[in-house]
């Protein structure tokens, strides 16, 4: 088992597979323009007992925006359906390696589980290692979880554009250079090119190399060289809040957590009023 709280190995999962108080959750998500799909790659084939964290479904789906938080009572709800205690151990993976795992992995500790961690390699590493899988729904038993939404951990767009302009706070974006900079279009339709003026850029392939996350020497690197300062408060963002949940597991591995994760992210930012930037970051 990886020294890292925040990872189990393939190994130690294999040698635990089917223990009391162990829940698996695969909570693999795709871009749309993958046109991939978790739920259906996860009926096909996944670690034998997990269960499916469907984001886009565990969510407000009545913000307009994509995988927003649910309220405590519609999370408690969807947790306790799919067998998921509050106090259990939780391992969490996706399909790609670390991709939307930590999103999940951020969101239930948001939400008040207290020992939650992501399967080093995710389900990548296992396939390479022969290790079994299954198809179909895993059956699960009942669980209490009892969801408290830890607020301060959540920003809101009006949040973001006040710290910024009090200087009470940094914000990374997760997003790749060029989206970043607003060369390319947006994947979603509405949303404006570019970035959040006073933003800075860490795109996610600097802190995961082959779908584990990079070593701490790496990440304070790529972190220093975004013009952050990690030990001042730091609100990540991404295109929708997924990816930004990497720079989270980023920080928080170099003993440096975001203050607070900007849920709507570029999404909800670029399809406002409010300014944008382009280019580098200033």
């Amino acid at each position: 088992m990886p020294t890292d709280s925040r990872f189990v190995s393939t190994e130690w999962l294999a040698s635990h597979l089917g223990a009391p108080n162990l829940v698996i959750v695969d909570g693999s998500w795709h871009m749309p323009a993958t046109g991939r799909k978790g739920r259906e790659e996860y009926l096909k084939a996944h670690i034998p007992g997990a269960v499916f964290f469907d984001i886009d479904a565990i969510a407000d789906t009545s913000s307009g925006l994509p995988h927003m938080l649910p309220s405590e009572t519609i999370f408690t709800a969807a947790m306790e359906a799919l067998g998921i205690g509050k106090d259990m151990k939780i391992v969490v993976y996706d399909s790609v390696g670390l991709f939307s795992a930590p999103r999940v992995w951020w969101t239930l500790r948001a939400f008040g589980a207290i020992d939650v961690a992501i399967l080093d390699g995710g389900l990548p590493k296992w396939l390479a290692e022969g290790r079994p899988t299954e198809s179909g729904e895993a059956p699960y038993l009942p669980a209490r979880f009892d969801a408290k939404l830890n607020r301060a951990w959540v920003a809101g767009i009006e949040d973001v554009a006040r710290r910024l302009a009090d200087g009470s706070a940094q914000v990374l974006d997760a997003r790749a250079a060029e989206r970043f900079r607003g060369e390319v279009p947006e994947p979603r339709a509405g949303v404006r090119p570019g970035h959040i003026p006073g933003a800075r850029n860490l795109p996610v392939s600097e802190v995961v190399k082959d779908g584990r996350l990079a070593d701490p020497a790496a990440i304070r690197a790529a972190v220093k060289d975004a013009g952050i300062d990690p030990s001042a408060p730091v609100i990540t963002s991404c295109g929708s809040g997924v990816t930004a949940a990497i720079l989270w597991l980023a920080l928080d591995a170099i003993g440096t957590p975001p203050q607070a994760l900007y849920d709507g992210s570029w999404t909800e930012w670029g399809s406002s009023d409010k300014p944008v930037a382009t280019g580098p970051a200033d």
